[in-house]
């Protein structure tokens, strides 16, 4: 169902795959949008190592949730910085592609917990997600993207 990588030798493992999931903030999502034309946009994220889905935070109206009541399969793309070799200015990028569907969660407490897991990726200021919880979770609603299929390669800029 799913194609695989036609460079064999750039293919990353599942625990590098999972490993840039774990410790980068933000990707692209994609889904299925109006008048049949992808519509990507970045979006920060939580992977949760329990279940192996993706999180994300999401406002109750907008174009994303629109498409996605009508189509719940979506990619997901994330990348790392890359690094570059001292004296080289070509980067090793690796990137990890999701493809899965997402279920739209309305539940209060789904909606701080998985906030309060956002949150960690960027900030320890527990006063300051508090209040941010306090003051948006009544307009939240959290994706969770379920994987069907995960593959990641690395390339070199050059």
């Amino acid at each position: 169902m799913f194609r695989e990588l036609t460079r064999k030798k750039q293919v990353l493992t599942n625990e590098e795959c999972v490993r840039i999931l774990i410790n980068e903030r933000r990707g692209v999502l994609s889904v299925n949008g109006d008048n049949g034309y992808p519509y990507g946009m970045p979006m920060n994220h939580y992977y949760n190592e329990k279940d192996g889905c993706i999180y994300f935070h999401q406002g109750k109206i907008g174009h994303r949730l629109d498409s996605l009541r009508k189509d719940d399969r979506v990619s997901y793309c994330v990348y790392d910085k890359g690094e570059s070799k001292e004296g080289e200015w070509a980067y090793l990028v690796k990137s990890v592609i999701i493809f899965g569907r997402v279920e739209i969660l309305d539940d209060f407490n789904t909606i701080n917990e998985i906030s309060r897991a956002i949150s960690a990726n960027f900030t320890l200021d527990e006063l300051y997600v508090e209040k941010e919880i306090e003051k948006y979770a009544k307009a939240t609603l959290i994706l969770k993207l379920t994987p069907e299929h995960i593959c990641g390669k690395r390339v070199k800029e050059e």
